[in-house]
């Protein structure tokens, strides 16, 4: 039996240096995942914020249309037919595939942290805004130093699971030929015909980027419980 496991492992990753498959996926795949969180989460408070405004107000009407088809189209079709279109239509003469899938992810999660983040908006007490307003602050001030801070502390555990969908969601990078992590090990099965050290790798490496997330954010949000003390 160890023979056996220790003839498979060196096949799949020893033999021909396919290791790098994996590792160059790896990073590949933080890449996509870091800079498209970053992205989702500046749309996403964009959106939120002229949404909220409008909800609030009744005011920006014409920017809350357009945000409302925008999260309508995106929530409404398959991030993957997204993706497609991205690479083979919208970016069809972009060479760099990275950014086109950097771009595709960030729209979607910038359609989730929208909601996540109005809900959170609208979570808090009107009674905040007439606060902040009656001490001299305009309405964006209020927003900024008053409103989003409590708001956040509210919607933290709903970011950082949208954080980890995310992650998982770059798995279908390899539709559009990128070599991230999945594809990584799927080119190592096609090569050695083995599908269990390869993709049993693969998701072991997902769980425990996304055990390191999960236990990250659950840091963060008691730190932030604690200093309301």
């Amino acid at each position: 039996m160890l023979e056996m496991l220790h003839d498979g492992f060196v096949r799949n990753f020893i033999a021909d240096d396919r290791y790098l498959f994996i590792i160059n996926g790896f990073f590949t795949t933080l890449k996509i995942t870091f800079f498209a969180v970053l992205l989702g989460i500046a749309v996403g408070f964009l959106i939120a914020m002229i949404k909220a405004t409008h909800d609030m107000t009744g005011k920006l009407k014409v920017p809350n249309f357009i945000c409302n088809v925008y999260l309508t189209i995106i929530r409404g079709t398959p991030t993957m037919v997204q993706l497609l279109i991205l690479y083979f239509i919208v970016f069809a003469s972009v060479n760099n595939k990275t950014v086109v899938a950097i771009l595709a992810f960030g729209i979607n999660s910038g359609a989730y942290v929208a909601e996540i983040v109005r809900s959170g908006i609208m979570s808090i007490d009107k009674g905040q805004m007439e606060a902040g307003r009656s001490l001299g602050f305009t309405y964006i001030q209020t927003m900024l130093y008053v409103i989003l801070p409590q708001a956040f502390k509210n919607v933290l555990p709903a970011l950082g699971n949208e954080m980890i969908v995310l992650l998982k969601e770059t798995a279908i990078s390899g539709y559009i030929a990128i070599q991230d992590l999945t594809k990584g090990g799927d080119i190592i099965r096609s090569r050695t015909y083995d599908p269990y050290f390869p993709l049993l790798t693969v998701a072991a490496i997902y769980l425990i980027i996304v055990m390191i997330m999960s236990a990250g954010v659950n840091r963060l949000e008691r730190r932030l419980r604690n200093s309301d003390h």
